[in-house]
């Protein structure tokens, strides 16, 4: 042991802290998702390859043996979503960063009031806010605004008579860059029943993103959040408050502390 100490370079010592903070950034990341689960089962692959060798079952071991030499490119199609979300947030700044604090709870306000009105009045609605993921490919596709966030142009927007109504609204900050953008689909079998179309575009874009979809629901205006792609319902005016807040603002203030 004291050997191994004289060995020690500080070279290592920097090698070692590096790799373990990249590996503990990407738990936190594929912390919650469906990638989780496909690292558990990736190491109940090896615990079961072990035993294989072990006790030699040939043909398993082969079987296993095989499925590793192309672990590399499993690996990138399942971690698909968390790589590219992983890749996009480096360079990428706060959306907020630029606000000051009455300004992010004045937009913040505007969006919560507009989903209150909609959800009493039943209409459908979907609103992705963007957090340090940029969205802008999707924000292309849709009909560009660049509009400061109030609750009267949101109610405009999803108004059925709307021509963009069916669509998403994208903000950033306290813009609104575009409405009647497409998303991309959650089509997972495990999903709710009761989720519709919006329902699964907010959290289709919450599993390629970090962004932040509010959904209100046509049939019933039932309000729902989906972040991280998990969606949460039966919001109302208080908790929705609390959670957006919590999403947007209690971050910063403690990453400044």
């Amino acid at each position: 042991m004291i050997e191994i100490i004289d060995q020690l370079r500080w070279q290592d010592i920097v090698d070692i802290v590096l790799v373990s903070i990249i590996f503990y950034r990407i738990l936190l990341i594929i912390k919650g998702t469906k990638a989780a689960k496909m690292l558990l089962g990736l190491g109940v692959l090896m615990i079961i390859s072990f035993f294989s060798k072990y006790l030699e079952l040939y043909t398993l071991d082969w079987i296993i043996s095989s499925f590793w030499g192309q672990v590399v490119i499993v690996v990138i199609v399942i971690f698909q979503p968390e790589i590219r979300r992983a890749l996009a947030r480096m360079g990428e700044s706060s959306i907020f960063q630029s606000l000051t604090p009455a300004e992010e709870l004045k937009s913040l306000e505007e969006i919560i009031k507009a989903v209150i009105s909609l959800s009493n009045k039943k209409i459908g609605a979907l609103i992705v806010i963007e957090r340090e993921v940029s969205i802008k490919d999707y924000v292309e596709i849709g009909v560009p605004l660049d509009a400061k966030v109030s609750k009267e142009l949101l109610l405009s927007v999803f108004h059925p008579t709307s021509p963009i109504h069916d669509g998403a609204v994208v903000i950033k900050g306290n813009r609104v860059l575009a409405a009647g953008c497409f998303l991309p689909i959650a089509l997972e079998a495990d999903l709710s029943k009761s989720y519709g179309t919006r329902h699964r575009a907010g959290i289709g874009i919450t599993e390629e993103t970090d962004a932040v979809a509010i959904v209100v629901s046509e049939e019933t205006g039932t309000i729902s959040v989906g972040v991280d792609g998990k969606m949460e319902s039966d919001f109302d005016i208080a908790t929705l408050r609390d959670k957006l807040t919590e999403l947007f603002t209690k971050p910063k203030k403690e990453n400044n502390l």
